[in-house]
C-alpha cells in the first residue's frame, strides 16, 4: 500500500529490526483506536518470521488450507460472540493470514539467495509460536470490537494508513514486513474508504 509506505519509511527509507532510534514519545490522538488494531497485525507480521524458519527446508508448506480453514471457523464463531460479524471478521483474518504467508515466502526466498542469513534455529509452532499467534487473535478480536464504530465511518481508510503508518514505524519493519502490513489492510474498514 503506497500510503502506508510513505507513511512508513519517510524520507530515511525503510526500518529494520536493526535500526536504533527511539520511537516517537506519544501517538496521534487521531490514529490512536486504529492503531490499537494495526500494532497487532506488526506484532503477527514479526512472529511470521518464525513460522517461516519452523518450515524453512522442511516438508511443511507455508500454505495450510486446513489449518486456515480451522482459523477461520474459529474466529467467525468468536466474533459472533462479539455481536461482530462473522463474515467481515472473517475476511480481516484471512488478510492477516495471506499478510503472514507474503512474509513467509519473501523470507524463504531472502534465504534461499542469501545462505548466511538461514535461521539457525527451528522454532516449534505447536508450542512456542502458535501460542502467541492464538494471544493475538483473541486481543485482535478484542480490538475489532473497540474499534467497531470507527471503522464504519468513511475516514476510516485515511486514519487506518496512518495507524499502519505509526504501527511500521513503532515495530520497526523492514521493507517486506511494511508489505505485509499494507497486504493486511484491505478488509479493516467496513464503511467507505
Amino acid at each position: 500500500m503506497t500510503t502506508v509506505a510513505s507513511l512508513a519509511l519517510g524520507p530515511a527509507g525503510p526500518a529494520t529490526a536493526g535500526t536504533q532510534r527511539p520511537a516517537p514519545a506519544r501517538q496521534s490522538t487521531t490514529v490512536h483506536g486504529l492503531a490499537s488494531v494495526t500494532d497487532l497485525f506488526a506484532q503477527r507480521l514479526l512472529l511470521a518470521d518464525k513460522v517461516a524458519a519452523a518450515k524453512y527446508g522442511t516438508d511443511t508448506p507455508i500454505d495450510d488450507p486446513a489449518r486456515e480453514a480451522q482459523i477461520l471457523a474459529d474466529v467467525r464463531s468468536r466474533a459472533a460472540g462479539l455481536g461482530l460479524a462473522p463474515d467481515a471478521v472473517a475476511a480481516v483474518f484471512r488478510d492477516q493470514i495471506e499478510a503472514n504467508k507474503l512474509v513467509q515466502r519473501g523470507l524463504h526466498a531472502r534465504w534461499d539467495a542469501n545462505p548466511g542469513e538461514r535461521p539457525t534455529e527451528r522454532p516449534d509452532l505447536a508450542k512456542e509460536v502458535r501460542p502467541a499467534l492464538d494471544r493475538i487473535t483473541t486481543e485482535l478480536l478484542a480490538a475489532l470490537a473497540e474499534t467497531e464504530r470507527a471503522r464504519a465511518v468513511p475516514s476510516c481508510g485515511p486514519r487506518l494508513a496512518g495507524a499502519a503508518g505509526w504501527s511500521a514505524y513503532t515495530h520497526r519493519l523492514d521493507a517486506l514486513h511494511l508489505e505485509g502490513l499494507g497486504r493486511a489492510l484491505p478488509s479493516v474498514c467496513a464503511g467507505p474508504r
